[in-house]
Order: C-alpha cells, then structure tokens, then sequence
C-alpha cells in the first residue's frame, strides 16, 4: 500500500465530529503604506516590504528590508494594510549572516493609535485577541502568527545590538470566499460606500460563526445579531454561519435561562427566526426549532402579568447607550415582547401548533392594550426628547404598535437629527422613520452618522459611535497631530472605553439592510420570497438600482425618477417569485 493511501486512510479513521472543514480561505495582503519609522537611521530599504510578495524565503537577499538595534537606539516600524482585516502576521526572513532567530514585538491595531499603544494605555487590551505579543522569529524562514481583527501593525525589534533581514510582513486575511448576491447603487456615491461598508463588516465577522466583532466581542451575541442577520439576507443570501450561531445559543441556554444572560436576547432569537425563515423559507431548518421556540414562548407568557405587563428577569438591556434610562428600557422591552410574541405566533401557525399561535395572539392583544402607560412613562421620564435611550424606546414603540410612527419621529427620532443615535439600535430607528414615511430624514441621518465614520477613515462600522465626539477629532488612519482629539483612544464608554472599543461591529451594519428594503424597496410578504413587494422611497435620489438575493435567485431593480417626480422602475425576477409593487 503507498504511503499517501496510508495517510488518507488514517485520516478517515478519525471520528467525523474531530474533523471539521474550515469553510474560510487565507488571502495574504502587503502593506500600502508605510505610516511611521522610529530611528529611520537603522532601516535600509523599508520600501521592499511594499512589494507583492509569494511567502517564500531565498538566497538572493535581492529585497531585503534591514532593521537594526544598536545598544541604545532600536528600529520600528507602522504598517497600513488599507482596510480593516480579520486575520494575522506572515513574516518572511532573509540570509543575516547572524544566522540566528531574532525577537519582535508585534502589535496590530484598529487605528494607527492602537497599534502604538501598549497594554493598558487609553483602555487598550488583548481582551478576545492577542494584539499585542512578542515573537521569536527564525533566520531564512516563514513565520504565521495572529488571529485579530486590525488594519495596522507595528513591528519593534527587540533584542541589542541585533539585525533583522525582512524579506516580506503580509497580512493573512481569514474571510468565507462567499459573493455579493445583492447590491445597491444610487446617484449619491456616500450612501454606495455606507451601504458596501456594511456589508463589509457583516462579512468580515461571518467567521466560524457570525461574531458581533473581529477584534474584541468575538462571540455570539444573539440580540447583536438581528441586525448583521438582517445584512446577511440583504447581501449574501443563505449561509451557514447563521444557523450555527442561533443554534450555538440555543444549545448552551436550557430554558428557563435567557440567552448571553440578557432577557431581550431570548426574545431576539425568536424574532430572528421569524425573518430567517421569511428570507430564506427554510421549513426543515425551522422545524428543529419547534420544541425549544414553544418553551421559550411559554415562559414569556409566566413573565406577564395579567394584564400584559412584562415582567422580564435577568439582564433588562436594549443597547449600551440607553442602559441608564430606566423608563426607556421598561418601555422598549414592552415593546420587544409585543414583537416577539407576533413573531412567534406567526411561527407557531407555520409549524402547525395552532393553539400556542392563539395563545401568542390573545398574549400580543393585552401587551398592546397595556401599553399606553409604558409609553407615557417615556415621554414624562424628564428627560430630553434627544436624551441616550429616547430614540432607541421610541423605535420599539412604534415598530410595536405602541405609539403612532408620526409621532414618535416628530417627538423623538427627528429631534437633533443624528444626535441620539446609536449603531445597534439605529437601524430600529430608521425603521421607525420609514414607518412614518420620513424617507428623506432617514437618508441624512445614515449620511450624517454613518458617514462620519468614513470621514474619520473607518473602512467597517464601529460599536458605537457618538455624533458629539466630530468636534476636533483626528483620523483613524493617522498619528494624532498635537491638540487633536484622539476618536478612538479617548473615547467610547461602558465596556468599550479607549482602544478597547471595536471598529469592526456588525451590528453597526444596519443601513445596508435599510436601504436595500426602503429605499430599493425590497419587503418580504411570502416565506422563502416566495412573494416580494417592491415599492421605492428614493427621498431625494434621482436614481437607484440594484439586486436582491433569494432562494429562487436573484431579484434585480431599478427605480428612477421622472421630470415629473414618477417613479419608473424595470424588475426582473426569476421564475416563482411574485412581485407586488403596490
């Protein structure tokens, strides 16, 4: 027998649940620039590491990048690969005639400023991912190390009196070779880059499974997800790591706990599930979930009163932003459970347990009627109509039926504008604006605060983002010049203050579902897209065009507006798809 038959069929021999197929591929990326040099005296020919390179060490020494520590004086240097990654190091040595291995400090950061910064420094950590580490790297060899989410990386050599040959530093981009299905295009090119920076951090955090960030908060956050669950039916369509990661949850959280700890992310997975299977019409998937969805359903109901009042345990969470509003969180996770248990009795129907559907609605029915008092609790809270949690409690109130769209945005959602926002929950907010069909407002929020962070440098969407915090504020991709504002050193709260905080959340990625579904128009009536209504709100664009993935194939659009201000639109679907336009 050869010895490769030999290999292979030890490899068999391995039980299947040990042998896991990763569904990632590695892309190695060379740097684009080179942002700083400490002692430029003593690096020759920094320019090298710039080159396309192939992995492979050589005796040519043709290439070679040199640094060099002296006794009192050692060598650095700053590193831009261009965007944000997931991934790590790649380091190609030369021919030294040291002949011996020699020790780098490595450190990858978000910002230009997180990469110079050392543990602790403006909150910086290596909190989920190792960004921060010191390697001993070989003479003539190949070193692979890291696995973080960056776009920068400094390089410090270590030792006294030492050379280092670099011959190449890439970066090794980890990411699901998966296509763009969708897509969206208009006349403002700033809404092309958010809507593409969304799908683009939502991508970057499909990993294993769907995480809520690549470098900090590598974990499944089951009520982050509804948005990047929203983003992934929007751009790629059906993918594993969706199921994976709802199913990730569900299988560590036996009833009666709540999911990550927090009440409202039990009830996230439920209203996931809805569009999940509304998306992508999965019944078989949808199936698996009947006996765990209908215990978690009946336990929602013992924590009502019999009047509909929640009475939810465990962690009372919306966002970060809105923590401290105590009335505001009351009156968002009414809200919630109203959701939920439509959600879930939409569910139950499909999966044929008609009486817990009836349940579910005469449950929905006296959340509803009860909740006007959750309402006025919001609005004589004392606290401005702008105020953090204001706008989050109000999006879940009109997205409810607790409170009328018109008026939350009039009171709460238009007030100030962008201020108020934030990157979790202002995709509810957005919503809620459509629902009063405040197109035009929605547009120049997503302009104005999701843009800020493309004027500050940001190639993906951060965890949370205040518009206050533009006032002097310096750039990502830059050293901070003296009496700037460091965005995102000195910054952030709660859990995510300084350097600590991620600049790659997928839950940030909202206005890409958004303007896929409003203003393209896109709205699933029909499980599985089976029917699709296609109804366009362009605000103020002349033009947009654009597709739409589904389990029968791509939907493909494109709406543009007449001299007289008729919508004209050319749609093209694939066969057993109906499409309503009005």
């Amino acid at each position: 027998m050869k010895k490769a038959t030999v290999i292979i069929l030890a490899i068999l021999s391995i039980p299947a649940i040990a042998r896991q197929r990763d569904e990632r591929v590695r892309e190695y990326l060379s740097p684009v620039r080179i942002v700083w040099q400490q002692n430029d005296t003593l690096i020759k020919n920094v320019d090298n590491l710039l080159l396309p390179g192939n992995g492979q060490s050589d005796l040519s020494n043709s290439r070679i990048c040199v640094m060099k520590n002296t006794g009192d004086a050692s060598a650095a240097i700053l590193l831009d690969f261009g965007r944000e990654l997931q991934g790590g190091i790649q380091l190609v040595t030369g021919m030294s005639d040291s002949q011996t291995p020699v020790e780098v400090r490595i450190r990858l950061g978000e910002s230009a400023g997180e990469a110079m910064s050392d543990i602790g420094e403006k909150g910086a950590t290596n909190d989920h991912a190792m960004r921060d580490f010191k390697i001993t790297l070989p003479w003539l060899g190949v070193m692979e190390v890291g696995n973080s989410g960056f776009r920068f990386a400094r390089i410090d050599l270590v030792s006294k009196e030492t050379e280092l040959y670099l011959k190449e530093i890439r970066a090794v981009y980890t990411y699901r070779d998966i296509p763009y299905k969708g897509s969206f295009r208009c006349n403002d090119e700033r809404l092309n880059r958010i809507w593409q920076t969304g799908a683009y951090t939502v991508h970057l955090n499909m990993q294993d499974y769907l995480w809520d960030g690549i470098k900090r908060d590598r974990l499944v956050w089951v009520g982050d997800l509804h948005p990047e669950v929203m983003t992934v039916n929007t751009v790629f369509g059906k993918n594993e790591s969706v199921p994976k990661s709802l199913d990730l949850v569900r299988d560590i959280t036996p009833l009666p706990g709540w999911m990550n700890s927090i009440s409202s992310y039990s009830l996230w997975w439920i209203l996931i599930h809805r569009d999940w299977y509304y998306y992508q019409g999965d019944l078989k998937y949808l199936e698996k979930q009947k006996e765990y969805l209908a215990g978690l359903l009946r336990y929602l109901m013992d924590k009502t009163d019999k009047d509909g009042r929640e009475q939810l345990d465990g962690s009372r969470f919306l966002d970060w932003p809105s923590s401290e509003n105590k009335e505001a969180i009351n009156a968002g996770l009414q809200a919630l459970m109203i959701m939920a248990f439509k959600a879930g009795g939409e569910l139950c129907a499909i999966l044929g347990d008609f009486e817990l559907a009836k349940e579910c609605s005469k449950a929905t029915d006296r959340a509803v009627k009860v909740s006007s008092e959750a309402y006025k609790a919001v609005l004589n809270s004392g606290k401005k109509p702008d105020a953090p949690g204001s706008k989050q409690a109000a999006a879940l109130m009109a997205l409810a039926g607790m409170m009328e769209p018109d008026e939350a945005d009039e009171k709460f959602l238009s007030v100030n504008g962008a201020s108020g926002f934030s990157t979790f929950y202002g995709y509810y907010m957005l919503r809620a604006m459509a629902a009063a069909g405040n197109y035009r407002g929605a547009l120049d929020v997503i302009r104005r605060y999701w843009g800020a962070m493309l004027d500050l440098g940001a190639t993906t969407f951060w965890e949370d983002f205040n518009i206050d915090w533009l006032a002097n504020a310096g750039r990502i991709d830059e050293l901070i010049p003296e009496g700037k504002k460091d965005i995102h050193g000195d910054y952030g709260d709660y859990c995510y203050k300084g350097f600590r905080h991620s600049l790659c959340h997928g839950w940030a990625s909202g206005p890409t579902a958004w303007l896929s579904e409003y203003v393209l128009g896109v709205q699933v009536v029909e499980p599985g897209c089976s029917k699709v209504r296609i109804v366009p709100n362009l605000g103020d664009l002349q033009w947009v065009e654009g597709t739409f993935p589904t389990p029968r194939g791509i939907i493909t659009i494109r709406h543009e507006k007449k001299a007289d201000g008729e919508i004209e639109s050319v749609i093209k679907a694939p066969e057993g798809i109906t499409i309503l336009t009005e």
